[in-house]
């Protein structure tokens, strides 16, 4: 459900997000099935050898693309009651900044996980021979990449709601108020 202070998603945010809640759902539905499989093979008395690093890839690869879609829906951390505190044209200018500093750390990061893929190039998982660590640990760019994606994509409307003093997470907490009030508005 859209609430009035929610910016309007494009056509692209809409796509992306879409893209994104599949593949994190995906995941999450896989590593899932992998871990149901291994405690019952383990109940069996048998267990899989790659079931450790697997599923520590699929929860990091599970926090990489869920974080780019938090970013996407600006549902990450934030520090709206401080930014909203301020005046508005220093207001506006602190969230510029921030978003500078967050995007140049994404920046970074998918720098340094690039060159990271270069020097793994050529090794393999431990128990799984035949999947290369430049495979798993390819989500290091791609879910910084995407993460500066979604900053960017989401950062105009972000922007109109905090330069009209807006605030994301108390507009989010009065329409959970709201629907609790009218879902219990019978039994008082």
């Amino acid at each position: 459900m859209e609430h009035a202070a929610y910016p309007t998603l494009s056509r692209i945010n809409r796509m992306l997000s879409k893209v994104l809640e599949w593949i994190t759902i995906g995941l999450m539905i896989l590593l899932t099935f992998i871990v149901i499989m291994s405690v019952i093979a383990r109940l069996m008395g048998q267990s899989f050898a790659w079931y450790d690093e697997v599923a520590a890839i699929m929860l990091a690869w599970i926090t990489y693309y869920g974080s780019a879609l938090a970013a996407l829906h600006r549902r990450h951390i934030g520090f709206d009651t401080v930014l909203l505190a301020l005046p508005k044209n220093v207001r506006v200018a602190a969230l510029l900044l921030s978003e500078a500093i967050v995007l140049t750390f994404f920046f970074l990061m998918a720098r340094a996980g690039l060159q990271v893929l270069d020097v793994l190039a050529g090794d393999t998982l431990v128990s799984l021979r035949w999947v290369p660590i430049q495979f798993t640990q390819s989500v290091i760019p791609i879910g910084a990449i995407l993460f500066m994606l979604c900053q960017m994509l989401s950062l105009p409307g972000f922007l109109k709601l905090t330069a009209a003093g807006i605030s994301l997470e108390h507009a989010e907490i009065e329409e959970e108020v709201e629907t609790e009030l009218e879902k219990n508005k019978d039994r008082v």
